[in-house]
């Protein structure tokens, strides 16, 4: 019987995709949770940044996000009963700094893109130990898209926009980058009850 949970269990895991995959022991609820806090967190940031683009350009959207993303984190993170956000090799807001678990994963994003992996298919997840409890903890890669990300994201910045930056954020880092490069991650921890 063992064996044949065992399978059960890594069929599932295949079935719902690459991070579940990695550990087949991952719980399949938390893996759901995990997808969904990042699903809302996208579309609501992106709806956000949408908006602000069209009613005042690119330096309305630095403001949106700085101003919504956190709270738009919050609202997705009590509504999953998990902690999402977003984190980077190279932030904008140092708050948003990877620990040493999530750096180990964008850089392993980051060598699978250089070596021909399309972002958007890159998640890793996988049950660890922290503080003597069970967590799982997720990371969906987000890739460097051209519109609108160049604007405030891009080798080219606007000197107006990049003035704007440097005000909200003066230890920003996340530039530079070009279209179909690992931008960031989103990442979620999902504590075992």
């Amino acid at each position: 019987m063992p064996r044949r949970l065992a399978a059960a269990a890594l069929a599932i895991a295949t079935l719902l995709g690459p991070a579940a995959a990695q550990d087949a022991g991952s719980d399949a609820a938390s893996l759901a949770k995990a997808r969904g806090a990042i699903k809302g967190l996208a579309e609501n940031l992106k709806s956000a940044l949408v908006e602000a683009l069209k009613s005042g350009g690119p330096i309305a959207a630095i403001e949106a996000c700085r101003a919504a993303a956190p709270g738009i984190a919050d609202a997705q993170s009590a509504a999953h009963g998990v902690r999402v956000g977003r984190t980077a090799l190279l932030v904008r807001n140092p708050a948003n700094a990877p620990d040493a678990w999530e750096r180990g994963v964008l850089e392993g994003f980051a060598a699978k893109i250089d070596a021909g992996a399309a972002p958007d298919t890159l998640d890793h997840g996988e049950t660890v130990e922290e503080g003597g409890k069970k967590v799982f903890r997720y990371m969906k890669a987000i890739p460097m898209a051209a519109e609108p990300c160049l604007a405030c994201h891009g080798p080219e910045l606007k000197p107006e926009i990049a003035a704007a930056i440097t005000e909200r954020y003066p230890q920003d880092k996340a530039v530079g980058f070009t279209p179909g490069k690992l931008r960031g991650a989103f990442t979620v921890r999902v504590t075992a009850n």
